[in-house]
């Protein structure tokens, strides 16, 4: 049997619904147990509204996020106040500039061609003037005195009492070198001696303290720094030898020397030069002039020996006939040679001093043979051309001119210097500077009318031919108890220092004032006129 099920009655959602559940449905039509046709119907939305939405509702709360206050300042900078100041030497004055139009060009015109001839005049007489020749602007300072700058001294050779006897300037001019040895009577020719530099421009400079020293067996009587090698010396001995030494290896400064050979002088050597070889003029060699009348060349070999490559012997027998000479004792003819040098204008010319006390004009060309007995490796010749006037006494220095090829000066033991031409045998000029010994006379390389000289009397003797022809211009006092100064040398590249050397052992540079080292106008040609004038 079928069966037909009830619908579930559906009430609708609110007030209404809600009671007719709580009645259990008895407004319906049907009763219960009652069975009803089905049939559609059309029912409200039911909603159910959200508990929770109100609930948060209800809680709401608006809140808000702010950072800290932002400070803010607002903030000035000044410079300090500055001021324009204007420096005037005086007020200017206000030029009234007049319009072209009110040039009068034809009066200007007239008064050129009313002036033209009394200006081309005046340029005629200036361009023929010679009042400014050789005049050169000088923008240093004046040097009003001659100072000493240096005191130089070794005190172990100060202590043996040996003499400074030669002085020499290096290449750069930055160092000086001495020789210690004796010039006074006695035999010296073992006695242990020195060769001392001093480099000037080192700082913490100690006079008393050389740069560097160089033992020696024998006395060293003379020295020669290298053309062109700071550091190279060569210097002759008491007993005849010559010896060059680097004297940037102070622990092993020699370099060559000639030995005891039968070439070798036998005579103390008075001074030694370099030359540069004939061929070959970056490469030089050293020539030596002693008192045995030798005059050689040396040339050095990497073996450490200086080799004899060309001599010259003095003979009396040889010498020129002009002028009337003491004729020398039996047995005696050779002629000693005290002092040598060389011409700035002919390499072949040069001046020896003897101890006869008469230069001899002399050339490395000579042909002659010399007429001597003593052993030697290469041919001697005789060299000399022309003998001049003999001093009274011998000679001990000898100086050409830098500025004149004929020009040379010469001092002796008789006080004098003798101003010689080389066209000439008598003197041109005769100068008593001293009662005593001159030792040493050198030209300014920088003044042609000036020289220095160094007598017996401890001075240092300065003369300008400009100013005066008699007597010495400034007289230095080298030594305070008249000891001699044996040697004298200006510096060629710092033109204003003089180097002396005396018998106290002492080496003192000084330093000349300007009038010495600053040529005048028109002084090459009163040099000139001077030569001329007294040849004629």
């Amino acid at each position: 049997m079928a069966t037909r099920a009830q619908p579930r009655q559906l009430y609708p959602a609110g007030s209404a619904g809600a009671e007719a559940l709580a009645t259990g449905g008895a407004a319906s039509a049907e009763g219960p147990g009652r069975s009803g046709p089905l049939q559609d119907e059309t029912l409200g939305v039911a909603s159910v509204p959200s508990q929770w939405r109100g609930v948060q509702g209800i809680r709401r709360e608006t809140k808000s996020c702010q950072t800290a206050r932002i400070a803010t300042a607002e903030a000035a900078a000044q410079t300090w106040k500055h001021v324009d100041a204007e420096v005037q030497t005086e007020a200017p004055v206000p030029v009234g500039v007049l319009p072209a139009s009110q040039y009068d060009g034809p009066r200007l015109a007239a008064f050129l061609r009313r002036v033209e001839a009394m200006v081309i005049r005046e340029l005629n007489k200036n361009w023929q003037s010679h009042a400014f020749d050789g005049f050169e602007v000088n923008w240093t300072e004046q040097q009003p005195t001659v100072t000493c700058l240096h005191t130089l001294g070794y005190p172990p050779a100060q202590g043996q009492g040996l003499h400074v006897t030669s002085v020499s300037w290096n290449t750069t001019g930055s160092v000086v070198a001495c020789a210690y040895g004796r010039l006074d009577d006695g035999d010296w020719s073992t006695l242990k001696s020195f060769v001392c530099a001093w480099n000037l421009d080192r700082r913490g400079l100690n006079p008393q303290q050389p740069s560097a020293v160089v033992e020696v067996p024998s006395a060293v009587m003379c020295l020669a720094f290298h053309p062109t090698q700071p550091s190279h010396v060569a210097g002759g001995l008491y007993s005849g030898e010559v010896l060059v030494w680097d004297m940037s290896h102070p622990e092993d400064p020699l370099l060559w020397r000639t030995g005891l050979t039968d070439d070798t002088h036998t005579d103390p050597v008075y001074q030694v030069v370099w030359l540069p070889e004939p061929r070959h003029s970056h490469r030089f060699q050293v020539l030596s002039a002693a008192t045995d009348g030798k005059v050689l060349l040396w040339q050095g070999l990497g073996a450490g020996q200086l080799q004899l490559t060309d001599g010259f012997a003095l003979v009396v027998q040889q010498l020129p006939r002009n002028t009337k000479l003491r004729k020398p004792p039996r047995g005696e003819t050779e002629v000693g040679a005290t002092a040598v040098a060389f011409s700035s204008f002919d390499p072949s010319l040069f001046v020896l001093g003897t101890e006869g006390g008469f230069p001899l004009k002399c050339s490395l060309a000579a042909e002659e043979a010399a007429l001597t007995r003593r052993p030697s490796s290469v041919p001697l010749r005789a060299p000399a051309q022309l003998i001049f006037s003999p001093h009274g006494g011998p000679i001990y220095s000898v100086s050409c001119s830098p500025f004149h090829r004929n020009l040379f000066l010469s001092a002796g033991t008789d006080g004098h210097i003798h101003l010689y031409s080389m066209l000439q045998a008598q003197p041109l000029a005769s100068l008593q500077l001293s009662h005593k010994y001159l030792f040493a006379v050198r030209w300014s390389p920088v003044r042609p009318l000036v020289f220095a000289a160094a007598s017996g009397e401890g001075d240092v003797q300065l003369f300008d031919l400009q100013k005066s022809s008699q007597k010495p211009t400034v007289s230095i006092k080298q030594t305070q108890n008249e000891s001699p100064v044996y040697c004298l040398e200006f510096n060629h590249q710092q033109t204003q220092l003089l180097a002396a050397g005396d018998a106290e052992g002492t080496v003192k540079v000084w330093q000349l004032s300007t009038e010495f080292t600053e040529q005048g106008p028109r002084e090459t040609e009163d040099l000139e006129q001077l030569a001329a004038e007294v040849a004629t």
